[in-house]
Parts: structure tokens; sequence; C-alpha cells
């Protein structure tokens, strides 16, 4: 008989965790160690980058490099999860791995000058394996989408909010782990909800956002059931985003917002470059309606939710605070965004060419692995 006692005669287990080839895949697997106090105690380990769109079959080998240490809330103490980097024969980064440009961004001289802080408000679909084989989201009735949506956000009943135990199930492991999540709730897209991470800064935020996103797959996965972070995955209904909140020193103590206006103009000088860093099929979602701006033009507004930038009418009546991005779309990478929106306000552009230059260096790579109609 199988047992299933904690006892595990002095080895811990650890799962590796790493994003594949397409920007959003994420992969795990584990091993057995002795000794697990901090991630400086986890050897660099490798996987077949062949099988991730990463590789070539015949230079297949990809090195995992441990950066972000969590605790196993599946497994159990003192089993742990290990968020990685990836590279290529020692030396040269996989396309994308956008880490290696956030660890720049956030060095520890830029975040003690302007102590940037962010908080990602990740939105998702729960979906489920119909009978005919197509993943349809949760609770919707077989093939038809819903006419309206006016019920399920922040909803509760069984004919408006669905998927609430993976939901809650969710937000547990994600305490449980060690990651920097601060609530949840249902979205109004039927079968949509929304966590939030933070609010700390740069790599704290990013890794926390990755490794909560790994925990909502690996849940949705003992329900039966599938996460889609498509942003707009029907047309007619309010499609997913990443709305991300954001404060630095300057905006903060700043006075009737002469500082945060200022770095809300440089993010528009910014604006066409940054549509096409935010995610994929952006376009799609930011059309002007369903609470959302329009993908060609910027514009920022007190309590305005069709805005690019929403001031919140705190931050307007105290002349400083936060203001929240609503552009970035569900499907970002938030180690590209969080650079982004921090250097634009904070670092006069600093590492953006090498940024932008590095995600298309990877869309081509992708699209040369997966093939165009990924």
């Amino acid at each position: 008989m199988l047992n299933t006692t904690n006892d595990q005669n002095g080895k811990i287990i650890v799962e590796y965790i790493w994003i594949g080839g397409s920007g959003l895949d994420l992969r795990s697997k584990a091993r057995t160690l002795t000794k697990v106090d901090s991630v400086a105690d986890l050897p660099i380990w490798n996987y077949d980058g062949s099988s991730c769109w990463q590789a070539d079959t015949s230079s297949s080998e990809i090195e995992l490099i441990p950066v972000a240490l969590y605790d196993d809330p599946f497994r159990g103490k003192p089993n742990k999860l290990v968020l990685c980097e990836t590279r290529v024969n020692n030396q040269k980064y996989t396309p994308g791995n956008f880490r290696r440009f956030a660890r720049q961004v956030f060095s520890d001289e830029n975040v003690k000058t302007h102590n940037p802080l962010f908080g990602i408000e990740q939105e998702y679909i729960i979906s489920k394996r119909n009978k005919e084989g197509e993943d349809w989201p949760l609770g919707w009735v077989d093939g038809k989408k819903p006419t309206e949506q006016a019920y399920h956000y922040c909803g509760v009943g069984g004919k408006n909010v669905f998927g609430r135990e993976i939901a809650d199930a969710h937000y547990k492991v994600c305490l449980a782990a060690g990651v920097g999540i601060y609530g949840i709730n249902a979205e109004v897209c039927p079968s949509q909800w929304e966590f939030q991470v933070g609010t700390t800064s740069g790599l704290k935020l990013c890794d926390d956002l990755w490794m909560a996103r790994w925990l909502l797959q690996r849940v949705a996965e003992t329900f039966g059931c599938d996460i889609n972070f498509h942003p707009k995955p029907f047309e007619g209904l309010n499609g997913s985003g990443a709305h991300t909140n954001y404060s630095n020193t300057k905006s903060s103590e700043d006075k009737d917002m002469v500082e945060t206006t200022k770095q809300i103009e440089n993010l528009d000088k910014y604006h066409k470059r940054f549509m096409k860093l935010y995610g994929e099929d952006n376009n799609k979602r930011l059309v002007g309606a369903f609470e959302t701006s329009s993908y060609d033009k910027f514009k920022y507004g007190v309590m305005d939710r069709s805005a690019s930038i929403r001031i919140p009418q705190t931050t307007k009546d105290r002349g400083c605070g936060y203001y929240e991005d609503r552009r970035p779309a569900s499907n970002m990478d938030p180690y590209v965004v969080c650079s982004l929106i921090f250097s634009a306000t904070c670092l006069d552009g600093a590492f953006i060419d090498e940024i932008e230059e590095g995600y298309n260096e990877f869309t081509k790579r992708r699209d040369e692995k997966m093939g165009k109609g990924h």
C-alpha cells in the first residue's frame, strides 16, 4: 500500500517551474534534494527545450536557473516550489526570458532611489472541456454565449457566479506558498475572475504573478478545468486585462499631482510602442468599449475606466498617490510591463529599446517554432 504520510526520510521535493516557448505556457518537473534553505541551495537543472518550442532536437538542452523560492501548498512542508529563469550554454538566455531585463531595470540602486510599487489585477476565465472536446467557459450552456453580464461582477448565487471553489482554492494556496496575493473577485464576464498580486516592488511582484499563474492552473487541473488568459476570447463580452497599479517616490510625495501628471504624459509618449509589448491580441480587447480605452489613442482621467490611465479619486483629492495603467492584457509578461512603466516614468526610457528588441526577437522565434497559427 502507498505510504502517504509526511515522512520523507529527510528528503525534500522541489518543483522547478519555468516559462515555455509561447511566453505563457508554464512547465514544471520535480526532483529530490536534501537541503533547501534558500535559492542558493538549489542546483542548476535542465530540460528538453525542443519539447517547449525553445530549441532544436539536435541541441535541445536548456538550463534552469532557480531565482525565487516558495513553499509547496500541494505536497506540504518541507517541499518547495522554485521559479526559474531559462538559459542556454551557461551564457545565452532564451528569447522569452524577460526577467533578465527586469533584473537590470529593478537594480537595487534604482529601487532604493525611486521606490517603485506595483499591484497587478490578473483577470482570467475558467473553462472546461465539453462533450465536443471544446474548451468552454465554466457554467455556460455548451456552444452558447451569454447575452448579458449584469449580475456577475462581484455577484453571488449559482446562476450568477461559476467557479468560486477554484478561485477560493487558488487564493488559499497562494497564501500558503508565500505569494503576495491581496484579494480576489468575480468579474463582469460569466466565469471570469480576478486575483490581485502586490503591493510590492520590481522583481518580487513579477515573480509572484508568474507563480500565482502556475498555482491557478495547478488548482484548476484538480477540478478538471483550464484557465484562459486570452484578452478577448469572445466578441460582445468583456475581455480580460491585467490592470497595473503603480506608484513611486515622486508620485507618492507629490503636490497637486504635478509630478504625477508629468509621469503620465511620459507614458503617453511611449503609447504606440508599449501597445505592441503589452500582450498578444490586445487590440481586440482595447476597442473603447467594455470598460476599455482605445488601442490607438492615449487618454487619462479621474475615475475613468475608459481611459488608458485611471487616476483614483483619492489620488486626485490628496494630490499624490498611485495611478492605474488599464492597458496591459491578461496575457502580458509582468517583467516586460513593469519594466516599461518604471523606465518611462523614472529612468528616462532606459532599457526600453533593449526590451523592445528582445520582445521582437522572442515573437519571431516563437512564430518560427510554433507556426503562425499558434
